[in-house]
C-alpha cells in the first residue's frame, strides 16, 4: 500500500475526523516510517483535513443560590490512579424536536467517558445524577474521592451534593466564569462537536442522537480515538496500562 493510500484509509476510517497530528501517530502504530511534516504535506495535496471547529452555546447555571465548593482540583489534571479524580460537564445539542442536553463523567486518568446521560431536561435527575449513576455502575468510588465540575446549579443543588455525600466523595467547582478550571471537560466536548456534531448537523430526534452519541463514546472515543494527553493512546488502552502497574505495585 502507498503512503497515500494509508494516509487516506486512516482518515476515512477515523470518518474524517482526524488531522495530521492523529494521522502521523496512526501511521506509526501500523509500521510507517514517516514523518509528521510529511504527512501534512501530503494531505494538504490530498485536500483533506480534519473537522473544523466552532464556538457553541454554554450551559452553565451558575446563578443561583446554592452553596459552591471551593476549586480543590486546581487545574491538577494528571492523576496517578484510576478512580482519583473525575471531572462532569453540561452541554447542549441541537435537534429538529428541541435542545438536548448531554451530560458526561470523565476519569482523570485515562480521559475515558464512563457515564453519561442525553436529556430533554436540565433537571438533575436528568444530567448530573444519571450520569454519575451510570459512572458509578462501571466503576466504583471510593472514600475521598474528588468529584470536580462547574458551578452550574445540576451540580450545586442538595440533590446532587447528598449523592456525593451518601459516598463519601470529595466536591471540587471551578471558579466563577473560568472554563480552563475544568478544560478536560470542555475539551471533550469540543472535540465531540467538531468530530460529530458538525457532521452530522442537527439531529431528526432523541433517539437518532442517542444511537450517535453511543456510537462516537463507547466505540470511537473510548477505545479507538488516539488522544494526545495520553501519549497517542486511546482511553482504553491508557486504562489497561494503568491496571497493569496498580497490578505490579500490590
Amino acid at each position: 500500500m502507498r503512503l497515500r493510500e494509508a494516509i487516506r484509509l486512516v482518515w476515512v476510517l477515523s470518518k474524517r475526523r482526524y488531522g495530521a497530528p492523529r494521522i502521523y501517530q496512526e501511521l506509526l502504530r501500523l509500521g510507517w516510517q514517516v514523518s509528521r511534516p510529511r504527512v501534512a504535506r501530503l494531505m494538504r495535496s490530498m485536500g483533506i483535513a480534519s473537522q473544523l471547529r466552532k464556538k457553541w452555546v454554554k450551559t452553565t447555571d451558575s446563578g443561583h443560590r446554592y452553596p459552591v465548593a471551593a476549586n480543590l482540583l486546581d487545574r491538577r489534571f494528571s492523576p496517578g490512579q484510576l478512580n482519583q479524580v473525575w471531572v462532569s460537564d453540561i452541554t447542549y445539542l441541537p435537534s429538529e424536536q428541541g435542545w438536548l442536553y448531554l451530560t458526561t463523567v470523565m476519569d482523570l486518568a485515562d480521559r475515558q467517558i464512563i457515564g453519561w446521560a442525553l436529556s430533554r431536561t436540565l433537571s438533575a435527575e436528568q444530567t448530573s445524577i444519571a450520569a454519575f449513576n451510570q459512572a458509578q455502575t462501571k466503576r466504583r468510588t471510593a472514600p475521598g474521592m474528588m468529584f470536580h465540575s462547574d458551578r452550574g446549579s445540576q451540580y450545586a443543588c442538595s440533590e446532587f451534593t447528598n449523592l456525593l455525600r451518601k459516598y463519601q466523595l470529595v466536591q471540587s467547582m471551578s471558579g466563577k466564569g473560568n472554563c480552563w478550571d475544568n478544560a478536560p471537560a470542555e475539551s471533550f466536548f469540543k472535540t465531540l462537536k467538531a468530530e460529530l456534531i458538525s457532521h452530522t448537523g442537527r439531529f431528526n430526534s432523541y433517539q437518532q442522537a442517542r444511537t450517535a452519541l453511543f456510537e462516537y463514546i463507547e466505540s470511537w472515543y473510548n477505545r479507538k480515538r488516539l488522544h494526545s494527553s495520553l501519549g497517542y493512546k486511546t482511553p482504553a488502552e491508557a486504562e489497561q496500562q494503568l491496571k497493569h502497574k496498580l497490578q505490579q505495585a500490590a
